[in-house]
């Protein structure tokens, strides 16, 4: 039986990778649905571009997709399970061959779901510090009467700075670049770069991506050009080619990889890892396709009248009156990219003590109305403001998690 089992081990690997795709085939084609281009590129990336390295790392991505799959089952988390589904393909591959590229590893992360959550959760308070920002180095120059969230007063005119001008695909755009370019350093010089090497190419990316998006919003502004049209995304690949291409092409030149290709003999990889990580990932795989019971509405304060309440799905609650707009939701759903989504504008978000707890205050205009919508987070009857938080409650106590979201057009005092 033994004898049997090693001379099959490569089947058997992929068989299994086969059969967790196709019990897992609607998460993984929402998985790939936004971010196609990305993964199949590190994934063929990670396939053909990976080095032999002594380093043991089985352990540590066996750990990781332990990490994900916990997560995944306690919070049926979809976009993590998908990852562990990508990182085991990884595992799988360098079980067998020990070749492994930090480059695609960290390609896959940035390309995954996981990468677009935090990064839409952030949009709004990255695009407020970049405008300050921007306010502070116009207004000496140019009549910036004031700046109010992402809206700048310029002689009585006001300009708003769009969600795109976040440069996300730019920034995607920018990590493929880089990645690329290292890849064919290393083919080039027949070596490869450590992983310290690599890290600081990737901060070197990400700070010029800051600085792209800095320099774009100055541009647009100057040039009063923050609505989509030609000449706006001109400028914004402009700005990418000027300030995040250029700059890599030169940085490239510094980077200069020494580490010589590692020749081994026949490898006989760990087969009983392989297998428990296949246990994990199947028994996940169970769990995560079960409805779910939210429980929204479960020890909701009595001040809301759920008789004028609606379900809009099994995740979001809606209660209409006539001065407020109220939304109970999972708390994926943050409100700011719903909000965005039926295209409002935000205008600022912040937080605010309402009550003596912390709350978020944002401001959004549509169709020339400003809207004022305050959120939380809430779990055991307390309100919080951070979403990691209230995940990390219900993580290890199996209480109702919801975010509450009551929308007005007036301030509340």
């Amino acid at each position: 039986m033994t004898v049997l089992l090693q001379s099959y081990k490569k089947s058997i690997a992929i068989l299994a990778i086969a059969t967790l795709l196709v019990m897992n085939h609607t998460i993984a084609l929402a998985g790939l649905d936004n971010n196609f281009f990305g993964i199949i590129f590190s994934i063929l990336l990670f396939l053909f571009a990976g080095r032999k390295t002594t380093l043991k790392l089985s352990y540590p991505l066996l750990t990781m997709i332990f990490l994900l799959e916990f997560i995944s089952y306690r919070l049926h988390t979809k976009s993590l399970h998908f990852h562990a589904l990508l990182l085991f393909i990884c595992f799988v591959y360098y079980s067998f061959t020990k070749r492994f590229s930090f480059i695609a590893f960290i390609c896959l992360f940035l390309f995954s779901s996981i990468f677009d959550q935090l990064f839409n959760y952030l949009t709004v308070e990255i695009k407020q510090t970049l405008c300050y920002g921007v306010y502070y180095t116009l207004k000496n120059f140019i009549p910036i009467t004031k700046i109010e969230g992402v809206n700048f007063y310029i002689d009585n005119a006001k300009i708003s700075i769009d969600t795109a001008c976040m440069g996300l695909s730019m920034f995607k755009t920018g990590l493929l670049s880089g990645a690329f370019l290292l890849t064919l350093e290393e083919r080039k010089q027949q070596k490869h770069f450590n992983i310290l090497q690599i890290l600081i190419f990737c901060s070197a990316l990400i700070i010029l991506n800051i600085i792209s998006n800095y320099f774009r919003i100055i541009t647009l502004i100057l040039f009063n050009c923050t609505e989509e049209n030609i000449l706006h995304h001109t400028i914004g690949i402009m700005c990418f080619i000027f300030y995040q291409i250029v700059p890599l092409l030169f940085l490239i030149r510094f980077f200069i990889p020494k580490k010589d290709e590692i020749s081994s003999n026949m490898i006989q990889p760990k087969f009983i890892p392989i297998l428990f990580a296949t246990g994990i990932l199947f028994m996940t795989s169970l769990e995560i396709q079960k409805e779910q019971n939210y429980s929204l509405l479960e020890n909701l304060d009595s001040s809301y009248n759920l008789k004028n309440g609606v379900w809009i799905n099994n995740e979001v609650f809606k209660i209409t009156t006539p001065e407020t707009l109220t939304y109970i939701k999972t708390p994926i759903h943050k409100p700011l990219i719903c909000w965005t989504g039926n295209g409002y504008k935000i205008i600022e978000s912040k937080e605010i003590s309402k009550n003596n707890e912390r709350i978020w205050l944002t401001k959004m205009e549509k169709n020339n109305v400003s809207y004022f919508s305050y959120w939380w987070y809430e779990y055991d009857n307390k309100k919080y403001t951070s979403l990691i938080t209230v995940l990390l409650l219900k993580l290890f106590n199996n209480k109702t998690v919801r975010l509450i979201n009551e929308t007005s057009i007036k301030e509340l005092k």
